[in-house]
């Protein structure tokens, strides 16, 4: 097997085992980078809903409280303001969803599911717990959904939630009294729940990891061609010469042509050498003749 073929198959044995090591680590980090990127996503909402929670709470609440003796308006509930927030947000961004998921609601829309559900009791089982993240199959494609709990802690809540009896009558119109009362102060009745489409994040870790990996592979081959070149005509050349020469000295033929070879390296060290060698079976032939 020829020098080159040799090095060939070393140089191709080390690549593939970084080629491998890098792509999986790459992989490994690019996939977790677009979770990283889909979870700030889903934070931002969450944390923009809570705003408008706020400000619906402290802002329009106030504004509305003699109102709601003669028409119960949803829009000073901070959860409709949320939700309606939310609603306008998603014409631009369908594959979102945000929604308040409540054990026992006042308004149905907000009733939870039954994977909500879990995600509110088991809140309810852990109060310690502030997130939880996880991931399900929805119509869209996988989905990533982050939660968390809404404890109450402000006593007005329990105006409209305590008892039917002491909830507005305007809001008992609109809702009915067999749903959402019964809640109790630090309870948690509710889970904030944001769902985020994984498939645009991994689709674009999956692009720049194939970038990435072909850029690598081009990298690879420019560098094996860069070496072949290098090795052929800085080792292997010289060294067939060098052999052909010493060939023909071997068979008698002592008018071969000196090798030259330029600088102070190995190869030229040896073509010095041969040319020594040769030199001195000339004189030593020489010698024996006379």
């Amino acid at each position: 097997m020829k020098l080159i073929v040799k090095f060939n198959l070393v140089l191709f044995l080390i690549f593939a085992i970084a080629f491998g090591a890098v792509g999986y680590v790459t992989n490994r980090l690019l996939q977790r980078n677009a979770q990283a990127e889909i979870l700030e996503n889903a934070r931002i909402i969450m944390e923009a809903a809570l705003a408008v929670r706020s400000y619906t709470n402290t802002q329009i609440k106030p504004l509305l409280e003699t109102q709601i003796k003669y028409s119960f308006l949803p829009q000073s509930v901070p959860a409709y303001s949320a939700n309606e927030y939310f609603n306008t947000l998603r014409k631009k961004f369908p594959d979102y969803s945000y929604k308040e998921a409540t054990l026992n609601p006042t308004n149905p829309i907000n009733r939870a599911t039954d994977w909500e559900a879990d995600i509110v009791n088991n809140f309810r089982q852990t109060p310690d717990r502030v997130e939880m993240v996880g991931e399900r199959d929805t119509p869209n494609g996988r989905a990533l959904y982050i939660a968390r709990p809404m404890k109450i802690k402000d006593a007005k809540c329990l105006y409209c939630h305590d008892t039917a009896e002491m909830a507005p009558k305007t809001m008992i119109e609109r809702y009915g009294s067999d749903n959402g009362f019964g809640w109790k102060l630090n309870d948690i009745q509710t889970a904030q729940i944001v769902t985020a489409p994984m498939q645009l994040p991994i689709q674009r870790a999956r692009s720049v990891f194939a970038v990435f990996m072909l850029s690598l592979a081009t990298i690879f081959a420019v560098i094996m061609l860069a070496l072949n070149a290098m090795l052929i005509f800085m080792v292997t050349r010289p060294v067939n010469e060098l052999s052909k020469m010493a060939t023909e000295v071997s068979l008698g033929n002592m008018d071969v042509g000196e090798f030259h070879a330029s600088g102070k390296d190995e190869i030229a060290g040896l073509a010095e050498s041969f040319g020594r060698m040769r030199k001195s079976l000339v004189e030593a032939i020489k010698m024996l003749e006379t």
